[in-house]
């Protein structure tokens, strides 16, 4: 049987999402790199630093900065992480093993859970390796000490921001969500240097969502883009963006992956606004459970017994 020669000009999905997610940090001597890579993602096997570098029109030097920018110790593991990716994409030629990009009518329901189970574990895989910690826990810091948060999302990403909302208003975050453009553009309006806007969106592409964010900031709010897409127009109107990556899409435009691994972020955010104070975090916890107990079912051996009827 003859081996198969991996597809050269597949996509190096861990190093491009990497370098897509640095974008905005990189100047402009970087981004010849990082677009001539997103061309060629397999040049570095085949090239030297020296010769990389005489194709994106810089020095070795800068190219070594631009591997520690990825989270790189310098070339050779980046050329590692790529030909590790190789190795991922050549092993997807055959999905029906190793789950691929799509699935067909005919799939059985084992075969649809094994795509997504691939592909949201990939998403959520991808995310943290990109995940900048110290931005994440700056952030959190700055909704700790808020006096006001506002979380905007618009459809599906709604009901990220409620989640988030409910979970930080739970532990003492003065926290409200929008997902109407004209109540959400009146509390982006008072906002101030002292509080924290967050705008969700898949694509970065939601134009009430973009319009909020702009007006918190426009009013002196912290502003925070969560998307998929670093070169989004959300990402572009933030001080601050938090970039998912998505690994596969099978129903557009709403992939829930997308949704589950800005899930991941929020999740995350909220841990370490919670350990900005830990004790008054779980203070409050406690207090708002307490409040509801009553709401809820009891367990079956905490019943009380039902009176029984005695037999004439």
């Amino acid at each position: 049987m003859t081996a198969q020669t991996p597809d050269t000009t597949a996509p190096t999905i861990g190093v491009a999402n990497r370098v897509r997610a640095k974008l905005p940090e990189m100047s402009t001597v970087m981004t010849k790199i990082a677009q001539f890579l997103l061309d060629n993602p397999q040049a570095p096997l085949k090239m030297s630093i020296g010769e990389l570098a005489g194709r994106a029109g810089t020095s070795p030097a800068t190219v070594t900065r631009f591997c520690r920018l990825l989270g790189f110790a310098g070339y050779s593991p980046l050329r590692v992480s790529i030909a590790t990716d190789l190795g991922r994409a050549a092993g997807r030629e055959t999905w029906t093993i190793d789950i691929g990009r799509a699935f067909g009518p005919d799939d059985s329901p084992r075969a649809v859970l094994s795509t997504l189970v691939n592909a949201h574990t990939r998403s959520l895989q991808e995310t943290a390796a990109i995940m900048d910690l110290p931005l994440l826990k700056r952030v959190a810091h700055k909704i700790a000490v808020s006096t006001h948060v506002d979380i905007y999302g618009v459809g599906g990403s709604s009901m990220l921001a409620a989640e988030m909302q409910a979970r930080l208003y739970r532990i003492g975050i003065n926290t409200h969500y929008w997902a109407e453009v004209h109540a959400g553009l009146t509390s982006a309006a008072v906002q101030g240097r002292t509080c924290v806007a967050i705008g969700i969106s898949n694509t970065g592409h939601t134009d009430e969502t973009i319009q909020m964010l702009r007006q918190a900031g426009h009013a002196g709010a912290l502003t925070v883009a969560i998307s998929n897409n670093p070169t989004s127009p959300l990402a572009e109107e933030a001080d601050v963006r938090i970039i998912t990556s998505v690994y596969e899409q099978y129903l557009q435009p709403d992939d829930l992956s997308a949704k589950h691994v800005q899930l991941l972020v929020l999740d995350l955010l909220y841990l370490l606004v919670a350990q900005e104070d830990f004790q008054q975090s779980t203070t409050n916890l406690a207090l708002t459970a307490e409040a509801v107990s009553t709401h809820r079912v009891a367990s079956e051996g905490a019943m009380p017994a039902r009176p029984r009827h005695s037999q004439q």
